[in-house]
């Protein structure tokens, strides 16, 4: 029989559709898969031949998840997809619609078939009472109970007094242990009848419920498979136990039963039961009867046919070798749909021949384990999120894995959360157990080849630990479970872990090394890394072991809660709270900071009132938390704990410390570092301190200004704000600049062609400094005028809003003996911790020595005749950037750039970390470990001088990747309605951007010629960082390169994939963040995964890649494959092309020029026009509270931090009726800060507020808010 004629569709999901996948494509049968918004990217998605979207809504508002999670069972629209597809037959897998009559009777209707029963089968099989009614026709033995649906509640009472108490109620439609209630009692029953009606109605569109005698100790045994060919033949394929279970779901199945090793009569019987009702109803294909013994007297009941392939199949397919029940539901459907004259419309029994499973084999024993994504702390409840790591056992012949999951997929909500399947076999039960423990044991591993033996799976919480201790339990392995063993405690577990009671502001996992990668990649890691790395010394981890950062805000009155971070510890451990002051509780009594701490089993853990940053080092660290890209670290989507900062009831792994280790005290007052208001920060000058860009007067002020630290300060930047004196006066200029503009790079001084930033920069963003800080961008269009010394930036970390910060220039030479300093504070922090004699002295207590550069120029390089000029300049302590030729974009520099790294690559010196190359730049990060800054320039200088003088006969490889673009598409225009809602709604640039790129390049076709434009030619990849790999493009072509202003103020919302233009360079969004880039279109993101990427390359373009914008209506986010290409881009080539077009691009500039200059000018008087109008708006607005003055009463909460008034929840008179009733939210650090009533205000009402206070006011850290009286 020829399978090859058909097309399979699988009406199904996750490991059982990739399985079903797997055997089709073996048997060379095409496949087709259906698949939800979701499922995406699932690899049943990608494994068959065709994949069709099940929900196509017209809108993203119109995706909600309640399409997500029925899609699957809406049978017309699978069914019209097999009549579209040409399909054949339908695999329909277990769950969703496989034992859906209707659906089996729609595809019959159209001539399809399914791999399972007949209609009528499904049909009476699906209602329980039915399926009872078949069994005890054939003298199959029954669970007591009623004779068919129970009618109302005098029936269940009589029912229930005639079998005895405890009973069940059952739904006749229902499945996957749903739609079951034990009652012990009549009382139970009465209140118990109703509900399980409308759950039943609920969950499955029918209420039928009938009632079953309940056995406290059972066993649960099944015929897996019967199997019959629909011509009065069918066998059994012997039994599986699957007692172990929690709320009537299976966690383990095994075969053969161990209840039934002794038992072979009782064998016989069942298998003789099943195979008589399989007879009975003429069965075809895969079926499963479930049968419930009692455990004491060994009598068995049935309960229910699967009219479907079950879940745990494997296990049988395990222990008979070579069995494959898909397969043979596969042929099944084949004969059943054979044209060929009389040929058997069924599998012949010699296939299905009984013989081979009379008994099981007795030297083989098969255990399969589900692994979901649950907590077994909480009830089993289900745990949707991202899985960080996933890796499976090499398969052999012992060990099988059935699983859909890889490293970075998510699992849905909206699903089951089963991820895999693991069977292994043994020659007996107990070496099976033995094997299977093996492979769920923790990944400590001693080698690489036992590595390979384990199941990994880390990201969100999974019953892994509890299988654990199942199969270490005494009754498990003696074969003894019942199906209540579980839901009854049997199973001692708890787990080795701390749950999240209160996250506070801001929790988040961090580690050392910090992501050292580069491509704006951020670093990430704690923000203050001397008090990370304390903590763990005094705990006893090594310096770089991952811990928590917590940003706890000063302690003022009323602030509760919401600032908190609490978490309940399940088994003992012990941790070290370290940085700015905080008060730490264990069970309510105060502890200590910088010391050894023991937290018992179910104590809780509370930090509150802190200073800033505080961290919390466990022994052990989170073993259950994977290194990503290098690190631990939260940051940004990756990394951490599900990529993000925790949340209440989140669930961290971590080591019991079992024995009660010393407990020494706290570290030296001296020792411990002060964290002061007014900080000084020494930093390098460079590498843009320099009076080509600000005057000699402006340089020398920036660095005598006391600046101070605003409240839109996070990991990101900390951005700085002048002087209360010198902002108020709108005539003095913040900074003094030595140019008009940016010239390419920016209408403002302050812009450059993009180029790379060190860790620690101060970045002038227009007028605003801000310090580049952990999740800060590795490259950008701005200046960065100094760089904080390495060893200085963990201050950076303990800046709070409203404290004043000031930069002094400090020598090369001095940052290596602030280096030294702060690597012996540390030494002696290990060495008190270890209980040895050390002298402690004071961290802040540093003078520099040295001269410190007052031009960041550390050398130049005269520009020759084929060469331009060079210049490296001083970036900090770890990089040196190296610029070239005039601020201009020019493909010959960019290609002499590339060049220079080919070379510097080429030598292979240690210490080069990174080259982050860009417009006319590259910024060489360097290890001072390895190499110093001498010692690196003089490389760098030989290998420049090295070049020849010409590169006009260069050659590049690189590759060529065609990207799918829809142009002025829908997202970015949405984008811009929120824009213009919310930020501004009058500028050059709106409503549409594409008309404002047309105006301000010229182009006489307007809106349609600028977009022919913007994908009639390659781009070529200049850099890529900035965030997450983005790629900075320039189009080859110069007539095709438009230019633009960036929008002012900048969009807080641009969609994933975006694509815009700022300059003359264009960028492709990875991420959903802010932007003020000039949008034109939507593409498949250059970030993230999916085909093309890989779980540890997340990116997917490099320098000197092209890309071809190919223009699509839409586009497929699931399937999409980019045609990838090598390619070569000579230089010689490049320079006959502009020669042959000059005069094109003459005019082309000429008429650009003209487009710009209109455009700024029209810009520069809207943007009046919309400051004035801010500013009217604001003094506009005032809250109705009164003269605040009369009101002071010595009841008053205060502001915990300096930010922004974001919400007054509540007025004058208002009672205060709880301690934690928010009154105000504060916006600091781009959060929002709940500050409530607290207890001494419980019962007063609001009597008044702070001084102008209204929504919008900009509060001081301790300025008080709100006032009480009685």
């Amino acid at each position: 029989m020829s399978l090859e004629e058909h097309k399979l569709l699988v009406a199904n999901r996750g490991e059982i559709a990739v399985r079903i996948l797997r055997t089709a494509k073996r048997l060379g049968v095409r496949t087709v898969s259906v698949y939800t918004e979701a499922d995406a990217t699932a690899p049943h998605v990608l494994l068959a031949d065709e994949a069709v979207p099940l929900n196509t809504p017209a809108s993203d508002e119109e995706r909600t998840a309640n399409e997500n999670a029925k899609a699957y069972l809406n049978a017309s629209a699978i069914v019209r997809i097999c009549i579209e597809r040409s399909v054949t037959i339908v695999h329909p897998g277990y769950g969703f619609l496989s034992e859906n009559a209707q659906f089996a009777m729609l595809l019959a209707e159209s001539g399809i078939t399914l791999l399972g029963p007949s209609v009528s089968v499904i049909e009476e099989m699906g209602l329980k009472h039915r399926a009872r009614a078949l069994a005890i026709k054939v003298e199959v033995p029954v669970v007591p109970g009623s004779d068919g649906l129970i009618a109302n509640l005098e029936e269940a009472e009589h029912v229930a007094e005639e079998i005895g108490y405890p009973v069940m109620l059952k739904a006749t439609a229902g499945g996957g242990g749903m739609g079951m209630v034990v009652c012990r009692d009549v009382g139970q029953l009465r209140t118990n009848v109703l509900s399980t009606q409308q759950r039943a109605k609920t969950l499955f569109h029918n209420d039928g419920i009938f009632l079953e005698k309940f056995f406290d100790s059972s066993r649960h045994i099944e015929v897996q498979q019967i199997f019959g060919n629909g011509l009065d033949h069918v066998i059994h394929m012997g039994e599986r136990e699957c007692s172990v279970q929690r709320r009537h779901q299976k966690i383990i199945e095994e075969a053969p039963s161990p209840f039934l090793i002794e038992r072979q009569d009782l064998r016989k019987n069942i298998y003789d039961a099943a195979v008589r009702l399989g007879k009975l109803i003429n069965y075809s294909s895969a079926g499963t009867v479930e049968f419930l013994v009692d455990d004491k007297t060994g009598k068995f009941y049935f309960l229910e046919m699967n009219t479907r392939l079950q879940v745990e199949h494997g296990v049988t397919e395990t222990l008979y070798s070579g069995l494959d029940i898909v397969e043979l539901m596969i042929r099944q459907g084949g004969c059943e749909r054979t044209k060929i004259p009389n040929e058997v419309r069924g599998l012949s029994p010699a296939l299905l021949d009984q013989e081979r499973f009379l008994l099981p084999p007795t030297d083989v024993h098969a255990i399969e384990v589900r692994v979901y994504c649950e907590n077994p702390a909480t009830g089993f409840s289900p745990s949707p999120g991202l899985l960080q790591h996933v890796e499976f056992p090499l398969e052999n012949e012992d060990i099988r894995v059935d699983s859909w999951v890889s490293t970075g997929m998510v699992v849905s909500p909206f699903y089951d959360p089963l991820v895999a399947k693991i069977v292994v076999k043994g020659t007996t039960r107990e070496d099976a157990i033995d094997k299977l423990a093996t492979v769920l044991s923790e990944d400590v591993f001693e080698n690489e080849k036992s590595k390979k033996d384990r199941f990994v799976i880390k990201g969100t919480p999974n019953n892994i630990p509890f299988i654990q201790k199942v199969l270490q339990e005494s009754v498990f392995r003696r074969g003894h479970a019942t199906t209540e063993w579980v839901d009854n405690g049997g199973v001692s577990y708890v787990p080795s872990a701390f749950t999240v009671l209160s996250p506070g502001i801001n929790a988040t996992v961090q580690s050392l090394p910090v992501r050292d990668i580069g491509l704006g990649i951020p670093l990430s890691g704690p923000m203050d890394q001397l008090a990370f790395q304390a903590g763990n010394a005094i705990v006893g981890n090594t310096l770089d072991c991952e811990g928590l950062e917590l940003v706890i805000p000063p302690s003022t009155s009323g602030v509760k809660g919401g600032s908190m971070f609490t978490a309940i510890f399940h088994v003992q451990a012990a941790v070290a709270v370290t940085g700015a002051p905080a008060s730490v509780l264990i069970d309510g009594r105060e502890v200590s900071m910088w010391s050894k701490i023991i937290v018992p089993a179910g104590s809780k853990l509370t930090g509150s009132g802190g200073g800033l940053r505080a961290y919390i080092s466990i022994l052990g660290g989170f073993p259950g938390i994977p290194t990503y890209l290098g690190s631990k670290s939260t940051s940004m989507g990756l990394g951490g704990y599900q990529g993000r900062a925790l949340q209440t009831s989140d669930v961290l792994q971590i080591r019991s410390s079992i024995s009660s280790a010393h407990v020494l005290s706290p570290l030296p007052q001296r020792l411990i570092p002060k964290y002061p208001s007014q900080w000084i920060l020494f930093s390098l000058p460079g590498p843009h301190d320099d009076i080509e860009y600000l005057t000699s007067a402006g340089i020398e002020a920036f660095y005598r200004r006391d600046w101070k630290v605003s409240s839109a300060s996070n990991r990101m930047g900390v951005r700085l704000e002048p002087p209360d004196s010198l902002s108020s006066d709108r005539d003095q200029p913040i900074l003094e600049w030595a140019r008009q503009n940016g010239g390419e790079g920016g209408s403002h001084p302050s812009n450059i062609l993009d180029n790379g930033y060190a860790r620690g920069s101060v970045n002038l963003n227009g007028d605003t400094p801000v310090i580049l800080t952990n999740e800060g961008p590795s490259m950008g269009g701005y200046l960065c005028i100094s760089t904080i010394a390495t060893a200085d930036q963990w201050k950076i970390g303990q800046l709070r809003p409203g404290d004043s910060v000031r930069f002094e220039r400090i020598s090369y030479g001095d940052a290596f003996r602030l280096q030294e300093l702060c690597d012996k504070w540390l030494e002696t922090v290990i060495a008190i911790s270890s209980g040895f004699n050390a002298s402690p002295f004071d961290l802040l207590k540093f003078s520099p020595e040295g001269q410190a550069l007052r031009d960041p120029k550390l050398h130049t390089i005269p520009a020759l005749p084929g060469k331009p000029k060079v210049v490296f300049r001083q970036a900090g302590d770890s990089a040196i950037l190296v610029e070239y030729g005039h601020m201009e974009l020019d493909f010959s520099i960019r290609a002499h750039i590339h060049a220079f790294e080919t070379s510097a690559r080429k030598l292979g010196f240690a210490g080069i970390k990174e080259f982050a190359p860009c417009i006319r730049s590259t910024m060489v990060h360097y290890d001072t470990m390895q190499i110093r800054q001498a010692e690196l320039l003089s490389i760098l200088i030989d290998v420049e001088e090295s070049l020849p003088s010409s590169l006009e006969d260069a050659k590049f490889s690189a590759r060529k990747l065609t990207f799918p673009i829809v142009l002025d598409d829908k997202w970015n225009k949405e984008a811009l309605l929120r824009y213009m809602k919310s930020t501004r709604e009058n500028a050059v640039y709106l409503p549409s951007n594409i008309e404002y790129l047309a105006r301000n390049n010229g182009v006489e076709g307007g809106a349609e010629e600028a977009l022919r434009l913007l994908v009639s030619s390659s781009w070529l990849v200049f850099g890529v960082g900035f965030y997450l790999a983005c790629p900075f493009l320039v189009p080859i072509d110069p007539r095709c390169r438009l230019v633009s202003q960036k929008m002012n103020p900048s969009r807080t919302y641009t969609p994933r994939g975006a694509v815009g233009i700022a300059g003359l360079i264009a960028a492709i969004y990875p991420v959903e963040s802010p932007g003020g880039y000039q949008l034109f279109g939507r593409t498949w993101q250059a970030w993230g995964k999916g085909l093309n990427f890989a779980s540890d390359r997340p990116w997917l373009l490099e320098p000197f890649d092209q890309a071809i914008m190919k223009i699509e209506k839409e586009f497929d986010s699931g399937r999409y494959s980019f045609k990838i290409e090598p390619v070569t881009f000579s230089m010689e080539d490049y320079v006959h092309l502009v020669a042959s077009m000059r005069d094109e691009i003459t005019a082309f500039k000429r008429r650009q020029e003209h487009g710009v200059a209109s455009e700024e000018a029209r810009e520069q008087i809207l943007l009046k026009e919309w400051k004035e109008k801010e500013e009217s708006k604001g003094s506009a607005i005032d809250m109705q509270v009164g003269d605040t003055d009369d009101f002071e009463t010595q009841n008053y909460i205060t502001a915990s931090l300096s930010g922004s008034v974001w919400q007054v929840k509540t007025r004058i008179g208002d009672l205060v009726n709880s301690a934690e009733e928010v009154l105000v939210v504060l916006e600091a650090m781009k959060t929002e800060i709940a500050v409530s009533a607290g207890e001494e205000n419980v019962g007063l009402r609001v009597s008044g507020f702070g001084k102008g206070m209204k929504e919008g006011k900009v509060v001081q850290a301790g300025d008080k808010l709100v006032f009480f009286a009685d």
